[in-house]
């Protein structure tokens, strides 16, 4: 049975989770014209750097100065990740050009987490005692819980659906703790596992356990799945997505070889558009940025639309109307 939202609502990764992942060295000044193109879009958020260690993410060496580049527009939310409290610090420190949202998460799988932050499952829970202290300290408001890693690991393999409820559980008894008001939880398919099959099952089966979060989904296109696991999401329901501009993308410690891209922007865009699903953005404007990323990059994306082009102006041209060049 289909669920589908009227609206969905688009956080854009891309000048982060992107150009975290590319190789070679991209200018400040060009991530900044990136965000900028964004934030003209009608994209209401737009995650712009992580604020980690250099050494381990050489693309967000620069974060502070993108952060003190870019132009806040009116209405957009500008945020940037971290995975403990010196990152909270840098992001609290950059004198309000950013949105402090805080979050707290956990790893479904405890071999990705040892990759990625060097942590144990305890010492990831213990750790988030520590940053859940701090955004208390610093009156961040907390109100969304994610689970990594949530349909698959490249190093453990299938995720049980217990452990992605458990692991939910454990974290909104953190929020109770303190008392966080959880909204919404973030199921992120990091290493891509996901297909639509396994997006019904584990969104029904947090659906059912906690009815009263919102649901959102961060998915990535390694596989070619990233969109029809997008529909598969809209159809159980879920109206919050992650996406990144052309397909920009991927987690450096995922062991990726091949493309690793988020699910695309533009193309998420078209397919709610096409569906009657208002996402409030303008894809024409949005397929600009697709392209600007692209040469950005300079190599080709993924993205399908940024290639094949919108139906609207398709339909104009049928119709004989004028169409922008």
């Amino acid at each position: 049975m289909s669920d589908l939202p009227k609206t969905v609502s688009i956080k854009e990764e891309g000048p982060r989770e992107g150009f975290q992942f590319e190789k070679g060295a991209i200018p400040a000044a060009r991530k900044i014209a990136l965000i900028d193109s964004l934030s003209q879009t009608g994209l209401k958020q737009i995650q712009t750097v992580s604020f980690v260690p250099a050494k381990n993410v050489p693309g967000m060496a620069d974060a502070d100065e993108v952060v003190q580049g870019f132009h806040r527009a009116p209405g957009v939310s500008y945020t940037a990740l971290w995975l403990n409290e010196r990152g909270l610090e840098r992001a609290i420190g950059t004198a309000g050009k950013l949105d402090i949202k805080g979050i707290l998460t956990l790893t479904a799988s405890e071999k990705f987490l040892l990759r990625n932050q060097k942590r144990t499952l305890a010492e990831n829970l213990a750790a988030l005692q520590g940053l859940v202290a701090m955004y208390k300290k610093h009156a961040v408001p907390v109100e969304r819980i994610s689970i990594a890693a949530a349909f698959g690991c490249n190093f453990e393999g299938d995720i049980p659906v217990a452990t992605v409820v458990d692991m939910t559980r454990q974290l909104l008894d953190i929020g109770r703790q303190h008392g966080l008001g959880i909204k919404v939880l973030s199921l992120a398919d990091t290493m891509a596992w996901a297909t639509p099959m396994s997006i019904r099952r584990v969104v029904g089966a947090v659906r059912e356990a906690f009815p009263e979060l919102q649901l959102s989904l961060h998915l990535h296109d390694t596989r070619g799945m990233g969109i029809a696991n997008a529909y598969a999401g809209l159809e159980m329901g879920v109206a919050l997505f992650d996406a990144a501009v052309g397909g920009l993308g991927g987690c450096p410690f995922a062991a990726h070889s091949g493309a690793a891209g988020n699910v695309c922007t533009e193309d998420l865009v078209f397919m709610c558009d096409e569906m009657g699903i208002t996402s409030g953005v303008d894809l024409e404007a949005l397929l600009e940025s697709a392209r600007l990323a692209e040469e950005i990059v300079g190599h080709p994306l993924p993205g399908a639309v940024k290639s094949g082009g919108s139906l609207r102006r398709l339909r104009k041209k049928i119709a004989g109307e004028a169409v922008p060049a």
